[in-house]
């Protein structure tokens, strides 16, 4: 470690002089952006600091199965229930890709049991009610191919060290195999990282689902001692041991496939800081969890810090987090759930400040959890797609792993006829074939800007086509097309050098949805939408132009650009309905 990262440390945890003049810097500018966020009103810092959406950004969520808290809710007792059960993980995930979220924490081993079909552990009860019974289909592949088509990345959330109730199934089933490996903690059991059998067992489960599933992350939470116990080894030896296995952890799966992402969920507050403390909670001392010296050593990629606190006890905390990395990756984790009345009952106000600390400092954000995200609790899934993430953003590159830039792709062609446009490009199939995917962007400007996020218009595409319903040749498009590694980094453009057909469209396969005098009755929709509380006009892109509450009444389209648009309803906990396209041409009114 160099001289001044040893003061680094110092400056945060120690009463010491300010040794460095940039020590001083970057305090006083930290206590600033600090005071500005905690006096400012949410709606004002919109204004001031997110003038400009980032392109690159984590925006997460964490989807819970453990006792299906987020999912599933339908159990399987039979062939037409695992329909249910994947329907019910696409709505999910489709109000998800709506609200811009680009990565999903699939939770995959709950406590000593799984949601794939393991050689090392048994199925939990969350998917059919019983333990060890197998649904009938494979939750984990179809959860990741999902994720893939919507352009999301898939994370393997692992919970580490708890295995459950003593004397529940995959507990005794873990004692009987490795008995000198499981202790116990009152009625809970739990594998102790002491156990030097323990790196292995819990990277021999991270290395079957690297090597049998597409995932884009590993995600290892409860990387530690339970809070509940007093652990006996000095803390220097007990913070060692989950060391051993995290690195055991990131040089098994990095040897398989080094593009996946090694990341965890620490406490929240790493250490105390000088000016506030952590009040005996803290990842450090409490939980032996050395997550800088796992970022330093550069065997983590990612870090979620459980931030689920309000006020002094986040900002701080969230930039001390940020000066810490390493150049890794930070995703502060929003207690999300606290929002809701049974729970903490918080202001929306306080989730909507941590979001901007969050983003003004270059750091992503994670919600927990996914069904307090999609039921709009507080109104905060319309903050965050209409207003926080209104636009899409790339996972930053993990460019310590790997930096080099992809071959740009070739001959694009954009076709466009009376429903549709095509996009063809051509890509060197030698080079990376089995790493490379697509974006595609597109602007009424040429060239098309591809560090504007609001020209984003789909990502992570398996092959090098794309049809975009019903065209947008009334705008007159140009499009381009990069190519994107498993590891982020981002090819130069390919650019499309005419604008697409000026052909008018003539239909529109939506005769239901009428437009007169410049305004969309919905009065029609009263008795076919019961459960609509607002109407939303989407572009083809799936951003929310425009939000109307649904009462029956004319919207008038009087700021809606010509364009084809994508009419939606929308309930209270985020699902929406597609009504129908509509075409808007002022001069002469198609519909």
């Amino acid at each position: 470690m160099t001289k001044f990262a040893k003061n680094s440390r110092l400056f945060h945890n120690e009463n010491i002089g300010y040794t460095f003049m940039t020590q001083i810097i970057k305090y006083t500018i930290c206590i600033a952006l600090l005071t500005i966020i905690l006096l400012c009103p949410a709606g004002s810092m919109a204004q001031s600091i997110d003038s400009q959406f980032p392109k690159h950004e984590v925006r997460a969520v964490w989807l819970t199965t453990i006792s299906g808290l987020d999912w599933p809710k339908k159990q399987v007792r039979s062939a037409a229930d695992i329909e249910k059960q994947k329907r019910e993980l696409t709505s999910i995930l489709d109000n998800l890709k709506r609200a811009n979220i680009n990565t999903v924490l699939f939770q995959t081993r709950i406590r000593g049991s799984v949601v794939y079909p393991s050689a090392i552990e048994p199925w939990d009860i969350c998917l059919t009610g019983t333990s060890g019974k197998n649904p009938g289909y494979d939750p984990l592949r179809f959860a990741v191919e999902e994720c893939h088509k919507r352009g999301m990345e898939a994370h393997a959330w692992i919970v580490c060290i708890p295995v459950g109730k003593w004397n529940s199934p995959a507990c005794k089933a873990l004692r009987r195999k490795y008995p000198s490996m499981i202790s116990r903690d009152k009625e809970e059991g739990y594998i102790n990282p002491a156990n030097t059998q323990a790196a292995t067992y819990i990277s021999g489960i991270c290395t079957e689902i690297v090597k049998n599933y597409d995932v884009d992350g590993i995600q290892l939470d409860y990387i530690r001692y339970p809070e509940t116990i007093k652990v006996k080894e000095p803390k220097a030896k007990a913070r060692e041991n989950i060391t051993r296995i995290v690195r055991s952890v990131y040089a098994d799966v990095k040897s398989i496939k080094p593009w996946v992402k090694i990341s965890c969920s620490p406490i929240g507050k790493l250490k105390d800081l000088s000016r506030y403390s952590s009040r005996g909670w803290n990842a450090f001392n409490r939980g032996y969890q050395d997550v800088e010296g796992w970022m330093e050593e550069g065997i983590m990629d990612q870090v979620y810090p459980m931030m689920y606190f309000k006020g002094n006890n986040f900002h701080p905390f969230a930039i001390d987090w940020k000066e810490r990395s390493n150049g890794r990756t930070i995703v502060g984790g929003l207690g999300t759930y606290q929002l809701a009345p049974s729970q903490a009952n918080w202001d929306m106000a306080e989730v909507q400040r941590q979001l901007h600390t969050l983003r003004a400092i270059g750091a992503g954000h994670a919600h927990f959890r996914s069904r307090f995200l999609t039921d709009d609790t507080k109104g905060i899934y319309r903050y965050t797609s209409d207003a926080f993430n209104p636009y899409p953003a790339l996972v930053p590159p993990m460019t310590w792993q790997c930096s080099e830039t992809p071959v740009t792709p070739s001959h694009l062609n954009a076709e466009t006829g009376d429903k549709c446009t095509s996009l063809t490009w051509s890509y060197d199939k030698n080079i990376r074939e089995e790493q490379i995917k697509y974006n595609v962007y597109a602007s009424a400007e040429w060239p098309v800007d591809t560090e504007n996020p609001k020209n984003i218009i789909s990502t992570g595409l398996d092959k090098p086509q794309i049809t975009l319903p019903f065209g947008n040749d009334d705008r007159s498009m140009y499009y381009a097309v990069t190519a994107v590694d498993r590891y982020g980094n981002e090819s130069e453009p390919c650019q499309s050098h005419e604008k697409t057909s000026d052909r008018k469209t003539t239909s529109i396969s939506a005769p239901d949805i009428t437009i007169a005098d410049g305004v969309i009755s919905t009065k029609k929709y009263m008795s076919k939408v019961l459960d609509a509380e607002y109407i939303v006009v989407e572009s083809l892109e799936g951003n929310q132009l425009m939000t109307f509450p649904f009462k029956g009444q004319d919207i008038s389209i009087a700021g809606i650009n010509d364009g084809i648009y994508i009419l939606r309803s929308l309930n209270r906990k985020g699902v929406s309905h597609r009504l129908g396209f509509i075409l808007i041409d002022k001069q002469n009114i198609i519909h």
